[in-house]
C-alpha cells in the first residue's frame, strides 16, 4: 500500500506541476504529460516496474474519449462519412504499411518482417491526436474530421491486422531470447496476459455471427434498456449513481468487445453513436469526462516514463532516425491521400502533420508479432522505442502546424459565384447568426435587402426557410457593384471574420464615403479597429445581450422595469461615448494592460458610468418620495 501511495504521489505531482507549465507555455497538455513521464521515469528514475501495467489500465481513457466522441454523433453523421471511413482511412493504412515496408526491406529486412512492421506502425495514436485537436477546438474543421476518419477506420483495421499476423509466422524461423528459450508468450510489451474470449477456437462462420451478435446486443441495449435505466436511476435521487451507470456502460461494453475479439474502443463507440440522441447524453458527458482526462493524462506520463534510456543513449542517432523516418513515410503518404480526397491547405497540413506518428496499437502489434515469431526480439525492442519517440514528437508537430496556419489562408470550396439580379437600400455581408437577425428585422419592417454569403451550406440553409441569399464572396468589389452598393444606402458588415471585416470596412468607406457602414465586431480592441477603418455604427458581438442581462439582474434585485430600463440605457449610452474616447488613446498591436495612459483613461470613465446612473438612480429614488409624500 505504501508503494501505491508513493507512485500516486509521484504521477500526480509530476503532472500538476508539468502540464499547466506546459499549457502556460503554449506547448498544450499532451507535451506536459509526456515531459512530466520523462522526467520521473528516464532522468530521475522515480517510477517503479509496473509502468506497462498502469500503460494498460491507462488504455481504457481512450475508450472513453471514443465513447465520448461518439455521443458526439449521430448514426446519419456516422452514415454521411463512410466514404472517409472506407476510402480516406482504408487508403492511409494500405498506402502507409507499404510505404514503411519498402523502407524495411530496402533496410534488410525480409519481406515477411517488414510488412509485419509496416502493419504496426501505419497505425497513428489515437490518444493523442484525438485529445490535442479537442483542446486546440480542431475536431470540427475539415482536416480534424478527416483526421477522426482516419483514426476510426485504423482502429477498425486492428482486426484484420491481429487475425493476419499468424500467416506471417507461419514464413518465419523460430526466435530465441537472451536465455536461448523461444521468445513466444511474455515477450515485449504486452506480453503474459491471457485474455478470455469466446472466439477461441470457433470456425470462421462462427466467429462472424458472434461478432454480429454483440453489436446487435450493444444497438438494442441502447435503444431499449438505457432509458428505463436512467429513469430508474434518476428516481433513486443519488447523483454518484449516474457516475456508476455511466462507467458500467463503458465497462461492460469493453469487456463484451473483448470477450468476443473486438476492439473495446470500436464497441465504445458504436455505444456512444447510439446513444447520442438519448436525453441522458450530456449526464453521461459530464460525469466520464474527468475520468477521460485522468486516464488519458496517465497515459501519457507512461509513454513517456516507459522509455529505456540506455538503450536509447546507446544509439540515439539511429532512434531518432528512425522515428524521423516514419514520420516522414507517413507524412508524405498522408499529404497525398489527403490532396485525393480534396483537402487543402490548413485541413491538409493538419491531416498530414497530426497523423504522422506511430501509436499505442503500435505496443500491441509489434509485442504479437514477437510472440508469433515473426519479429525478432531485439528489433521489436528497437521499434517499440522508435515508436514511443514518434509519438513524443508528435506535440511539436502540432506547434509546426500552429505556426505554419498563421500565414495560410482558410481553404475555401471552390464555387461559382450567382448572378446577382436585385438590387436594394440595404445590403447585408453574412448571413451567420448575427446577419439572420439584422435581415430578418429591416425586412419585417419593410424594406428591401440584398444579402451575400461566401459559405454555400449557410446560403442553402437559408434558401430553404425562403430567405432569399447570393452565394459569392462579398470582399470582391465587382460583388458589391452587382449588389448595388453605390445606390444602397445602408451597408451592414456581418462576417464572422474580425480581420476580413476590417478590410472590407476600409475598402467601402474609401470607395464610397457616403454610404453609412454598420460593422460587427468580436471585441473592444475590434471596434477600436473598426472606428479607425472608418464604420459608421459599431455593434459588439456580446454587448447588447450582456447589458440586457444585466437589466433582467436590476429588475430582480428590487429596481422596477423603468428604474433598470433607464439604468440600462444610461449606461449603454456612456459605455458608447467612452469607446469613442479611447480609441484616442488605443495604440494598435499595444496590449491595453501595457497602455499607461489607456488604463488611466479607462478607469476615469468608468468611475463616470457609475456616477451618473448612481446619480440617475437617487433622483428617481427623490422624486418617488417626494410623489409619497
Amino acid at each position: 500500500m505504501e508503494e501505491f501511495f508513493y507512485q500516486a504521489t509521484i504521477y500526480l505531482g509530476a503532472a500538476v506541476i508539468a502540464v499547466p507549465l506546459a499549457a502556460r507555455l503554449g506547448l498544450g497538455s499532451v507535451l506536459g504529460y509526456l515531459a512530466a513521464g520523462i522526467a520521473i521515469g528516464p532522468v530521475l528514475g522515480l517510477t517503479g516496474a509496473e509502468t506497462e501495467d498502469l500503460r494498460h489500465f491507462a488504455e481504457f481513457g481512450v475508450v472513453m474519449m471514443l465513447f465520448l466522441i461518439g455521443l458526439e454523433l449521430e448514426p446519419r453523421a456516422l452514415w454521411a462519412m463512410r466514404h472517409k471511413l472506407l476510402g480516406l482511412g482504408g487508403m492511409q493504412v494500405a498506402a502507409s504499411t507499404l510505404a514503411l515496408m519498402g523502407a524495411a526491406m530496402v533496410m534488410g529486412q525480409p519481406w515477411h518482417v517488414s510488412l509485419a512492421v509496416g502493419l504496426a506502425l501505419s497505425l497513428s495514436s489515437t490518444a493523442i491526436v484525438l485529445q490535442t485537436l479537442s483542446e486546440k477546438g480542431l475536431m470540427r474543421t475539415g482536416g480534424g474530421r478527416s483526421a477522426f476518419s482516419v483514426l476510426l477506420t485504423q482502429d477498425i483495421a486492428v482486426i484484420p491486422i491481429l487475425a493476419f499476423l499468424p500467416l506471417l509466422g507461419t514464413y518465419a524461423a523460430p526466435q530465441f531470447s537472451s536465455d536461448g528459450s523461444i521468445a513466444r508468450e511474455g515477450a515485449g510489451h504486452g506480453g503474459g496476459h491471457h485474455s478470455l474470449s469466446l472466439v477461441d477456437g470457433l470456425p470462421g462462420w462462427a466467429v462472424a455471427l458472434v461478432t454480429l451478435a454483440a453489436i446487435a446486443a450493444i444497438i438494442l441495449a441502447g435503444i431499449y434498456l438505457t432509458r428505463p435505466v436512467f429513469r430508474f436511476i434518476h428516481a433513486s435521487n443519488l447523483r454518484e449513481m449516474y457516475t456508476a451507470l455511466a462507467l458500467a456502460i463503458v465497462v461492460g461494453i469493453s469487456f463484451l468487445m473483448t470477450l468476443v475479439g473486438l476492439s473495446p474502443a470500436l464497441g465504445a463507440f458504436l455505444a456512444g453513436v447510439v446513444l447520442a440522441n438519448s436525453e441522458f447524453r450530456h449526464e453521461m458527458e459530464s460525469d466520464l469526462n474527468p475520468f477521460k482526462g485522468l486516464l488519458l493524462g496517465l497515459f501519457f506520463i507512461t509513454v513517456g516514463a516507459g522509455i529505456d534510456y540506455r538503450q536509447f543513449l546507446a544509439d540515439p542517432g539511429d532512434l531518432i532516425g528512425l522515428a524521423a523516418l516514419v514520420i516522414f513515410a507517413k507524412g508524405a503518404v498522408l499529404f497525398m491521400v489527403g490532396r485525393a480526397f480534396g483537402l487543402k491547405r490548413r485541413d491538409l497540413w493538419l491531416f498530414t502533420l497530426g497523423l504522422a506518428q506511430a501509436g499505442e496499437f503500435g505496443f500491441v502489434l509489434l509485442a504479437f508479432s514477437t510472440q508469433l515469431n515473426v519479429i525478432p526480439v531485439a528489433l521489436q525492442e528497437k521499434l517499440l522505442l522508435v515508436v514511443a519517440l514518434s509519438m513524443l514528437i508528435t506535440p511539436l508537430l502540432f506547434i509546426v502546424y500552429d505556426l505554419m496556419s498563421k500565414h495560410m489562408a482558410e481553404a475555401r470550396q471552390e464555387f461559382e459565384p450567382d448572378e446577382i439580379d436585385e438590387e436594394g437600400p440595404v445590403i447585408i455581408a453574412g448571413i451567420g447568426r448575427f446577419g439572420q437577425i439584422v435581415n430578418r428585422l429591416v425586412q419585417a419592417s419593410g424594406f428591401k435587402t440584398v444579402v451575400l454569403d461566401h459559405d454555400m451550406e449557410a446560403v442553402q440553409l437559408m434558401r430553404r426557410f425562403g430567405v432569399k441569399s447570393f452565394l459569392g464572396d462579398p470582399t470582391r468589389p465587382e460583388l458589391l457593384k452587382a449588389a448595388g452598393i453605390a445606390k444602397a444606402k445602408v451597408f451592414v458588415v456581418a462576417l464572422d471574420d474580425p480581420e476580413g471585416v476590417v478590410k472590407m470596412v476600409t475598402y467601402v468607406r474609401r470607395a464610397y464615403p457616403d454610404l453609412h457602414i454598420i460593422a460587427r465586431a468580436k471585441d473592444r480592441n475590434h471596434v477600436y479597429e473598426l472606428y479607425k477603418a472608418g464604420a459608421d455604427d459599431i455593434v459588439r458581438e456580446m454587448f447588447d445581450a450582456s447589458v440586457r442581462a444585466g437589466r433582467y439582474v436590476l429588475e430582480n434585485a428590487g429596481l422596477s422595469e423603468y428604474e433598470a430600463a433607464q439604468a440600462a440605457q444610461t449606461f449603454y449610452a456612456h459605455d458608447r461615448a467612452n469607446l469613442r474616447d479611447l480609441a484616442e488613446h488605443w495604440i494598435p498591436g499595444v496590449p491595453a494592460s501595457q497602455n499607461p495612459a489607456y488604463i488611466e483613461r479607462a478607469r476615469e470613465l468608468e468611475k463616470a458610468i457609475e456616477s451618473a446612473i448612481f446619480e440617475m438612480a437617487e433622483r428617481k429614488r427623490k422624486k418617488s418620495s417626494e410623489a409619497a409624500e
